[in-house]
């Protein structure tokens, strides 16, 4: 009789689920798809990188997470991103990610014959939204060519605070008017989709309006943040969005407990209240790198595993640059596992995240 319910169930599986899209069996192989990393390395025969590339065979990873020091050429490059590709689990292709906005933020550059854009702010300046997409359409077809399936933008911050240190400094917000934003944040996502990459809007729920740096430490926008910072999210999540929302490590103390001094990446009331519930987003939450020092200075791994995970937080994103530890994917697994085991509550979390990740993993390439 148990066979035959397994059979059935599996059945009914196969039948509600593409078959391009994997079922993970285990809450392991579950919680493995969440974690996306930094890495060592900048060639595939390299013994870090091979290593990374084992973690992804494993399902201990998701993906990683490309910084200039992985990319010493695009042929090393493509290189990396096939080993990393043809060792996913099937169905499950690896989340290869980088922050290429244009401007100072990028990681291909015209060191390694990449043809480098300038920042939202130029191009807003300069190009219409329409002209902008076919900017952004040449740049997303350029990283596809690497093999990349994530560019980290674009960003919905709005410029409201010309002498922020973190986005306005480097021109990386396309206006202060949330509707320009939305106009340009739609080419950009638009040119990513034509060329099958994912995107990730950023950094909810607003980093254009501090007056501090959330990679240095504690960043309070309670006095400085408005609601209209939250207009191109609305929008383009009205319109159909499902990609990532990257959240952002940013204290708004009129939106939570006056005693809950955790940051927006750490707080059920900004992704489960505002972002989900408010917004009506389903698509896959994201974090901000989880070692900025807003984060890593006021939270121990478990904390931060644990916390970003209870808040709502599917993806959960380290650079690996502060723990410069090989072991981190690791350490993450194991946190992940250990509270799983303790509440199932925190269980179904981590079902419900696979869920989402699976689906945007099955619109890669597409």
């Amino acid at each position: 009789m148990r066979r035959s319910l397994s059979l059935l169930l599996a059945s009914v599986l196969a039948i509600a689920v593409p078959p391009s899209i994997a079922l993970a069996q285990t809450i392991q192989e579950m919680a493995g798809q969440m974690i996306v990393v930094g890495f060592k390395g900048d060639g595939a025969n390299d013994a870090s990188v091979k290593a990374v590339r084992q973690a992804v065979e494993d399902g201990r990873i998701g993906g990683v997470m490309y910084l200039k020091i992985n990319v010493a050429s695009k042929a090393a490059v493509t290189a990396m991103n096939e080993a990393f590709r043809a060792a996913a689990p099937d169905g499950l292709p690896p989340f290869l990610t980088l922050d290429q906005e244009g401007g100072a933020v990028e990681r291909l550059t015209e060191a390694i014959g990449f043809r480098e854009l300038p920042n939202a702010e130029a191009v807003a300046r300069s190009d219409s939204p329409a002209e902008a997409e076919k900017l952004y359409e040449r740049m997303a077809k350029d990283i596809r060519a690497l093999g990349f399936s994530v560019n980290f933008g674009p960003v919905a911050d709005m410029n409201v605070n010309r002498n922020n240190q973190i986005i306005a400094k480097f021109g990386r917000a396309f206006s202060a008017d949330p509707e320009v934003v939305t106009q340009y944040d739609r080419a950009f996502i638009e040119a990513h989709h034509s060329a099958g990459l994912v995107t990730a809007l950023k950094h909810f729920p607003g980093h254009g309006s501090s007056t501090g740096d959330s990679h240095a430490g504690f960043v309070d926008i309670t006095k400085t943040w408005k609601p209209e910072e939250l207009e191109p999210y609305k929008a383009l999540i009205s319109g159909g969005y499902k990609d990532f929302v990257m959240v952002g490590h940013l204290y708004q103390g009129e939106i939570q407990d006056a005693d809950d001094k955790r940051p927006a990446s750490l707080s059920p009331e900004w992704i489960e209240g505002k972002l989900r519930g408010e917004l009506g987003f389903d698509g896959a939450v994201i974090s901000d790198d989880l070692e900025m020092g807003a984060i890593r200075k006021l939270y121990s791994l478990e904390q931060t595993v644990i916390g970003a995970v209870n808040a709502g937080t599917d993806v959960l994103l380290f650079s690996n640059t502060a723990y410069n530890d090989p072991k981190l994917p690791d350490r993450i697994l194991d946190v992940l596992l250990s509270e799983s085991n303790r509440d199932p509550a925190f269980a179904k979390r981590i079902e419900n995240s696979y869920r989402r990740i699976r689906e945007l993993k099955g619109r890669i390439g597409h």
